[in-house]
């Protein structure tokens, strides 16, 4: 989720630091401003939401826990505010042939007890990772590496230590170029031995090797705050201008709007529904109104009643072309989103607006409802169509807008479906107890194609929370994932997402910007690619 230069030998990789920006408005926050100096020890605070898990880096899988993970840890890369890969606790990421790297740790760094971090701490935190009993949410991040095994617990053999600093990983499949792209995602963290010893007790107080540490045993206050200070141990380009952040995990994001206008917060990154509108008059030029690597859709689970075989395809057809989607860009959100043409991001390398199949995302009325009836046939609809959605965010809006079109083009009861908080709503979706379609949204971990279809669409991937499964879509991102230039690999991808619109396991929406804002007196403020904070960067004082 989210520097010197990664060590490439002889292989053209995606370019996945080329961000191709397309059919989003940018306003600040994109480019790096001068630095303005302020007070080094201010604690910065800042929105966030609970994370839905402990804070184990192979166990989290969404926004809320993944900002603070990258807070914590420092990873064998990072990825810039533009998504370039840059080293961190790496000296050098080395492709030796198309299924092989050797991967040298810097010598000198520590996690925040003092431990060093070496070859070990990567190797046995992804053995970890991969173990099938541990049911880590991440285990699917490792599935290239040889050994892996989604069924039953095995060792990654691909992973063999050369010295104290030193490790070769072997990949199962031809895709190291792309593979080495992924390693400034967490999952990817090294662990302490700690950890390992009782991940359980580690997860809530966990002990990193970043820009930042908790505050004290107990700083993680759940559903309230978590407060981090500097880590005077880390020695990497990420360095802390504060003394710390405070993660505040708010109820509303209009209470946190409330906030930052009273300047009790210095930093959000969701503005409300209720102040689309206003907010950069309000805030001036403290508002951030910018593209980023956003994917905005619902999901329906694959076994959901009407919604499988030949009925379940119409009727996911209907569904989508019942929205219309710019009406609700337009009104509910002031083109801040941009309606959805594929399943990944216009800011995406190899991004199309014309794949085969797309037609599905435009709004037709007449044509939903004759899709509709088509299903009928097969089997006469009964109840009513409901969208799940967390009450902590602003999501009501769009999803009464939605449940109103669907209601008044297909002629059907629809309405939305509030979870309270984010956590209730994922863990309904984790445990597979949902019994309705739900919101879904993806924030990419790294700047490139795959990431958008294969963790959420693969076979037993990581965040695929429908359990959808098409081997022919898994060839091709497997072929993808293979290719060694970008025209190659977006030609596969194309193929692949042609398949997902005629399955439709999920209906695209839109694709979303990142709007937040920042308070009086707070400086050198920068969002990233995926939408986050530069939290180490940020001054005030």
């Amino acid at each position: 989720m989210k520097r010197n230069k990664i060590a490439l030998a002889g292989i053209g990789l995606l370019a996945a630091g080329a961000l191709a920006l397309a059919g989003c408005s940018s306003k600040t926050g994109g480019d790096a401003t001068p630095t303005k100096g302020g007070d080094s020890k201010a604690i910065i605070k800042v929105s966030g939401s609970e994370p839905e898990n402990p804070l184990i880096p192979t166990n989290t899988n969404e926004v809320g826990g993944g900002k603070i993970l990258d807070s914590i840890f420092a990873g064998l890369a990072y990825y810039d505010a533009k998504g370039k890969l840059v080293n961190d606790m790496a000296e050098s990421i080395k492709v030796d042939s198309d299924s092989e790297l050797t991967i040298k740790v810097k010598q000198g760094n520590t996690f925040s007890n003092g431990e060093k971090v070496t070859a070990d701490s990567f190797i046995n935190a992804w053995q970890y990772g991969a173990k099938f009993s541990n049911k880590q949410l991440n285990s699917s991040w490792f599935a290239d590496i040889e050994g892996f095994n989604a069924d039953a617990d095995s060792e990654l053999t691909g992973l063999k230590k050369v010295d104290d600093y030193t490790f070769k990983v072997t990949l199962s499949s031809p895709v190291a170029a792309d593979w080495s792209q992924r390693l400034g995602y967490s999952a990817y963290y090294p662990l302490p031995e700690a950890a390992l010893k009782d991940m359980a007790t580690f997860g809530e107080n966990p002990i990193g090797n970043g820009p930042y540490k908790l505050a004290k045993q107990g700083a993680w206050q759940h559903s309230v705050e978590l407060d981090l200070v500097k880590n005077d141990t880390y020695k990497g380009a990420r360095q802390a201008k504060n003394g710390g952040v405070n993660f505040i995990f708010y109820a509303t994001a209009d209470a946190a709007y409330a906030d930052l206008q009273s300047d009790k917060v210095d930093v959000i990154d969701l503005i409300p529904a209720s102040a689309q509108q206003t907010f950069e008059s309000d805030l001036g030029d403290r508002a951030v109104n910018q593209p980023a690597a956003i994917f905005q859709s619902f999901s329906l689970p694959g076994n959901l009643a009407h919604f499988t075989g030949e009925e379940g395809k119409l009727r996911r057809q209907a569904i989508s072309m019942a929205i219309d989607r710019a009406a609700i860009t337009k009104t509910i959100f002031n083109n801040t989103r941009t309606p959805a043409k594929d399943f990944t991001s216009p800011v995406i390398a190899g991004w199309s607006d014309s794949i085969k199949g797309s037609d599905v995302l435009k709004f037709d009325a007449k044509k939903a409802k004759e899709l509709w009836a088509e299903a009928d046939k097969l089997s006469p609809w009964e109840g009513k169509f409901q969208i799940a959605y967390n009450s902590d965010s602003s999501h009501q809006a769009w999803v009464d807008a939605v449940a109103n079109q669907l209601k008044n083009n297909l002629g059907i009861d629809a309405s939305g479906n509030p979870f309270v908080d984010f956590a209730g709503l994922r863990k309904a979706v984790n445990d597979r107890t949902i019994t309705t379609a739900f919101r879904t949204g993806w924030q990419a971990d790294y700047p490139a194609q795959y990431n958008f279809l294969q963790p959420l669409y693969g076979t037993k991937a990581s965040s695929n929370d429908t359990d959808y499964s098409n081997p022919k879509f898994d060839e091709l991102l497997a072929k993808g994932a293979s290719a060694t230039d970008q025209s190659a690999a977006t030609k596969e991808y194309e193929q692949a997402q042609e398949i997902l619109f005629e399955d439709l396991p999920a209906i695209p929406l839109w694709y979303s910007n990142v709007n937040g804002g920042y308070a009086k007196g707070v400086n050198n403020v920068q969002f990233g690619w995926n939408s986050v904070p530069l939290y180490y960067e940020i001054t005030k004082g």
